[in-house]
């Protein structure tokens, strides 16, 4: 039976890995981070409209 090169086997295990924990950290790093107090809380007073029937 020959034997098979590892070399690319290789490659494609640690590319999977290195794709799968960067989808997984930028995942788990926009949860964690999420900070609410920075979002703006005011509530803009908007102009009522001027009907020309009214």
């Amino acid at each position: 039976m020959p034997q098979l090169n590892p070399s690319p086997w290789f490659y494609i295990l640690m590319s999977a890995w290195i794709s799968l924990f960067t989808l997984v950290f930028t995942k788990i790093l926009c949860i964690s981070h999420n900070n609410p107090m920075t979002l703006n809380t005011y509530k803009y007073k908007s102009d009522p409209w001027i009907w020309p029937w009214h």
